[in-house]
Formats: structure tokens, sequence, C-alpha cells
């Protein structure tokens, strides 16, 4: 493995001209024979993505029709000595892990966007067959007001791609119960690094099947992923409690996710810490779900700290239990056994779509104030159990006591939901049964990208310092740029993760965007 691994790492300056190899890239690319085609003028967008930091030049954009055009072109690039190739879906990664700079990016969303629904009578049984580049709004739409089938995990935001979601987690408040959306898969289709069409299951070519699910894209781009349904409900109980101590929320947070059954607990389990004071973007404002509804600061108990929190949770139910007494009887049942701030409890009944879909309205209405298209330097951590005290000393009420001008969100999941098969890393303590997911979403209201320098530099003191502290942390939506810290990274894992890379993408053409290997050129 040593031996295979020295392959990936820089090499010497060979001499070569960029110019020549571009001319002989772009010659190349030129002569694919697709179903869609290829764009050598209109790369600008796919040189940039939402985190808005990184910026490349791709050589083109691939804009297939089937699974067969992402093959020939990834044949076509094998033939080169240094061209790479990404799959981009919509734009959403935070650093540059979707993008091939003087590469080929493969537009997903230019694919047959498939979603068939198979066994729609419900039951265990009930799956829909979608697309890589479909994205998850368009499959909730169809499924929920085709068939009234809804996929079990979800992400907070759907306005991603399938393909995109499942190469990393996917991850909500549904993910206590079902665990992430790549524990929701039964089969993919992938096109791999040497250019195979590959159908994979547990049962069929498991190891590529387990690789790519939170793979980064490093062994194969999928092209279709068949994902368990079950019975959607109409309406939604969605819920927002606070806690002045964190210790509380946690626990409280942690009792209801250890609930195994449902109709035990609430279906929905989130929640984010938030700054306690006015602040419009940060502290009390952000915790009311409806206009007329209100923060009464005075519910606070004056040995409240800087920060605060909320916990988020959701109920489906019913239309015909909109009005009843017996759904506010249940949800009061539950909400009786927490600790949070009696006085400071907000709840609203909404539709199931309009639930998923919060988040949209938050995009549109960023949009049109220009916020959505500022850089966006996220970071999200999974940090274990054991350490989440220590986190939340350091950095809420620390490092972030006047918070990042969007949610800080926080909340705990189950390892046993997640399958230790795929590649996905979590904290080390594997003894431990509960994680929890740290979310930092910045968003800049000063507009044009005004203090990023500042907020990049804060993400790193985070990290640096949680390190210092020995906390057992990883970073989910990871990105390095040397290898030594992707072995951090992985642990255990990476001699599984550096074998895979050999036996499914041996030139190391895929995913360039994370700086995990470097490209082998074939006679290499």
């Amino acid at each position: 493995m040593i031996a295979f691994l020295e392959r990936f790492l820089p090499e010497n300056d060979t001499g070569a001209n960029p110019e020549d190899e571009d001319t002989t890239n772009i010659s190349l690319c030129s002569s694919l024979e697709l179903q869609g085609s290829v764009d050598f003028t209109s790369t600008a967008p796919a040189g940039k993505d939402f985190g808005g930091i990184y910026h490349t030049k791709p050589l083109a954009v691939i804009k297939p029709v089937s699974p067969e055009d992402i093959a020939r072109v990834i044949k076509a690039a094998s033939l080169s000595s240094n061209l790479t190739v990404a799959a981009r879906g919509n734009g959403h990664s935070i650093k540059g892990q979707a993008m091939a700079d003087k590469g080929l990016v493969i537009d997903m969303r230019s694919m047959d966007n498939l979603i068939h629904v198979a066994n729609s009578g419900g039951g265990s049984s009930a799956c829909v067959d979608v697309g890589g580049g479909v994205l998850w709004e368009d499959v909730l739409s169809h499924c929920v007001l085709g068939f009234g089938l809804t996929p079990r995990s979800w992400t907070d935001y759907l306005g991603l791609t399938v393909g995109g979601t499942l190469s990393n987690a996917g991850v909500s408040g549904q993910a206590f119960r079902y665990g992430p959306q790549t524990s929701n898969v039964t089969e993919l289709e992938v096109v791999t690094g040497k250019g195979e069409t590959l159908v994979c299951s547990e049962t069929q070519n498991p190891e590529l099947f387990f690789g790519v699910l939170g793979g980064l894209g490093q062994f194969g781009i999928i092209t279709r992923a068949r994902i368990l349904l079950q019975k959607a409900p109409d309406m939604v109980r969605w819920i927002r409690v606070v806690y002045t101590e964190f210790e509380e929320f946690a626990r409280d947070a942690e009792f209801l996710v250890s609930q195994e059954r449902e109709g035990e607990s609430f279906d929905y389990v989130e929640g984010y810490a938030f700054v306690n004071n006015d602040d419009p973007f940060n502290g009390w404002p952000t915790v009311p779900l409806q206009m007329d509804q209100r923060f009464d600061p005075s519910c606070i108990p004056p040995t409240a700290g800087p920060v605060l929190y909320c916990l988020e949770l959701a109920l489906h139910h019913h239309q015909e239990q909109d009005q009843s007494i017996s759904l506010d009887k249940v949800v009061d049942q539950m909400l009786r056994q927490l600790r949070y701030c009696r006085n400071l409890r907000f709840e609203v009944n909404i539709g199931y779509m309009e639930f998923l879909l919060r988040v949209k309205q938050v995009e549109q209405a960023a949009k049109a104030s220009g916020i959505w298209d500022t850089p966006h330097p996220w970071l999200t951590l999974f940090v274990s159990n054991r350490d989440i005290l220590d986190f939340d000393r350091l950095v809420f009420k620390n490092i972030l006591r006047h918070g990042v001008g969007g949610p800080m969100l926080v909340y705990p999941l189950r390892r046993s939901k997640w399958d230790s098969r795929t590649s996905v890393v979590l904290p080390e303590g594997r003894e431990e049964e509960i994680f929890y997911l740290i979310g930092l979403l910045r968003f800049n209201h000063r507009g044009r990208g005004d203090g990023v320098e500042e907020e990049v530099a804060q993400n790193e003191e985070i990290v640096r310092s949680c390190r210092e502290k020995g906390l057992d942390f990883k970073q989910y939506l990871p990105h390095y740029t040397i290898q030594d810290e992707w072995k951090r990274h992985f642990g255990k894992q990476w001699p599984r993760f550096v074998e895979r890379k050999a036996r499914f993408d041996p030139l190391a053409l895929l995913s360039p965007g994370h700086s995990i290997f470097s490209r082998i050129s074939p006679q290499g």
C-alpha cells in the first residue's frame, strides 16, 4: 500500500509545456462523441461555488445526457497526462470540492432527471430510483404529491443533488432515527474512475457501494440511486423551546434521540445556539416561528450567560388531527419531560412539504437581499459526546459568543444508525453511541464579502483550539490542502480509503478539488 501511495505524491516538474498540454487536451475533448455537449467558453460558473472562497478555471464543462457520456469522458481523460474530472451538482460545495482547475467539470444537472417510484403501495419495500443530478426538492414533490410517499432521511436544505449528498452523508433532524441519507440507499449506479459503469449494492459490488457512500467523489460518480420510502404525513407540528444551560439542553436532546420507536418521540430533533441579546441575525429574534410570536427576554433567568440554546422539534401528523385536542395532549406530554424555560415555547402547524422546504424561503429572502451570493465560510464538525461540554465552553461561550450571522447548529446523532462500512468518518470514540453535529452557517450581512478573511481565520482558530485541547472531532464536508491532514482526518480508515482509490480510480482522475491525491500519468 505504501508503494501505491507514493504514486499519489506530487511529482517533480517534467518540463512539459502547459500550453502544449492544454492544446492536446482541448483536441482530445473536441473529439469526444457524446450525446451531450462540451462547452469550452461558458465555464466561469463551474469555477466557483456557494462557499465563494475558491475560484478556478476549468478547461471545459461537460453536459452529459447519459452515464455513457460520463464514461466516455473519464476514459478520454485517462489518456491525457494531467486531465482531471469533477462532478458538479448544484454548486453548493464550500471550499472548491466540486472544481477541477484546468480539468473537466461534469454538469450533473444536465442529465436525464430520472425519478421513478417502485412499489408505490408503501410498506418496507417502497423505493424510488433517482438520477444522481436530481435535486432533493424535486424528489420530495414527485414522491409526496404523486404517491403520498417520502424518503425517510433528509438534509435541511433540499436544493442539493442526490449524488452530491450521498457522496458526503446527508444529515438532518431525522438522522437520529433513520441514519443519514447514506444509510437509506439500497442500490447505486456508478461510473468509476476507470470509466466502468457498475450497479452496486450491499451484495453486488459491495466495496464500490460502501466506498462511494460518503466517499467524497473519489471512487466514482453516482448516476442513479435507489432510495427507501415511507408513507408521507400531511402535517407537522413544528416546535422551538429555549434553554439557558447547555447541560440541560444536551440532556433533553439526547433523551429524545434515544427513544427508538416512532411515536415515542418527535420525528425531527435538531438544535442551535444563539446569542443572548436582541441581535436580529444572532439573537432572540431568530427563535419565534411566526411574525405574531414574540420572544420575551424577561423570561430569561438573570443567571443566563452570553449564549442560549434552542431545541427544535417536529411531530408528524395527519390533517384530520390538526385541530384535535389529542394532538395537543401528545405534544404536551412529550414536552412535559423536558427542562426548557416554560414561557419560551413556540409552535406552529404547517404542511409537511412546507416544513421540509423551510430553508427554501430563507434562500429566496437571502437572494433578494444579496447575502446568498456573498462568500460562505461554513464549518461543520462531528464532535464526540464526551467532549461536547468542553466544546460549548471553548467555542460557543467564548470564540463565538457574538454569533456567526447565521445558525450555529448543535444536536446529537446516534452512531448505531451509521454504517461503518461506508467512507464517512466519525469521531474516534467508537464506544460512544452519541456524537454531535456542529454547523456554523455563516452569512455575511455586510455584503460584498467584507470580513471573510476574519471569518476563515476564526474557523481555523476553532479547529486549532479543539486540537490543542485534545477534543475528539472530525470535519464534515472536509477540505485539507496537504495529505498528512487527510491521513489524520481518516485515521484508521486511511489504508482502506487508499486501497479503494487504487481499485476504482487508479490514475486519481476524480474529484481533484479535495486535494487528497495527485493526478497520475497513465505512463506513471
